[in-house]
């Protein structure tokens, strides 16, 4: 990447949780408008590794740092622009369920903008039509929806206030292989049409390599691998090789 300075970079990052060490150390950096796949498997901590990046989780050691800000020193009311910047699709999609398609997807527009009513709904339509849903979808309540257009709603709340960055947690978990490809694809779109920056966790190797330009493997609290898909598809890694030859595992 021709950027020098990393727009996200986790440095010597542990956390545990009472006397369960899940990050041991973790070093990693990503650049603008670079997609990396986090991979690892159940426990390893790649969803806890997210989380450091918009301070839903604080280190006990190191630093998170987004677009050259040390977000670990930040106050609730200092993430905030952070938050801002950074969209995050949860791995339930975290909709709220007594608000409407429209209304979930204007929430964070209402609560950060000071825009019109009217250009609030534009901006809704058009972020809808990013994730290639219909803006009749809208009127929709989230239980009445299926699991892939839940997360294409999900996804389109996410990027409303146009971050610099998106952060996935198992995107396409719980998705039959059809509509996660569709899912993978719709990510790999994003990233291209808008010049996000992309984090995806993960432990489904067919999303992986669709989606990512590297990938580092989390494994005991460290990365014990870091390169292009490429170099992951040939890595020596004992471990990872094994783990991409089975398949991953959840």
């Amino acid at each position: 990447m021709s950027d020098p300075e990393p727009f996200i970079r986790y440095a010597d990052v542990y956390k545990s949780f009472g006397d369960l060490a899940v990050l041991r150390g973790v070093d990693l950096e990503v650049h603008r408008g670079e997609s990396v796949v986090v991979l690892g498997g159940s426990g390893s901590g790649k969803s806890v590794l997210l989380r450091h990046t918009i301070g839903l989780i604080q280190p006990d050691r190191g630093t998170v740092w987004v677009d050259g800000t040390d977000v670990t020193t930040l106050d609730e009311d200092g993430l905030v622009e952070t938050r801002k910047r950074i969209g995050m699709l949860f791995q339930a999609g975290a909709l709220f369920d007594s608000m409407t398609v429209e209304d979930n997807v204007a929430f964070a527009l209402r609560e950060h903008t000071d825009w019109t009513e009217s250009r609030i709904a534009e901006r809704v339509r058009e972020v809808l039509g990013l994730v290639e849903l219909a803006p009749t979808v809208g009127e929709s309540m989230p239980a009445e929806l299926s699991g892939g257009m839940r997360k294409r709603v999900a996804l389109a709340r996410a990027v409303a206030l146009a971050p610099a960055g998106i952060l996935y947690d198992e995107p396409t978990t719980g998705l039959d292989p059809i509509t996660a490809t569709a899912i993978n694809e719709l990510i790999r779109n994003l990233q291209q049409r808008l010049g996000v920056t992309s984090i995806v966790v993960t432990h489904d190797i067919h999303s992986a390599f669709t989606v990512g330009d590297r990938i580092a493997f989390l494994r005991e609290g460290r990365i014990a691998f870091d390169g292009t898909v490429d170099e992951a598809r040939a890595t020596r890694e004992p471990v990872l090789r094994a783990f991409l030859q089975g398949g991953g595992y959840g």
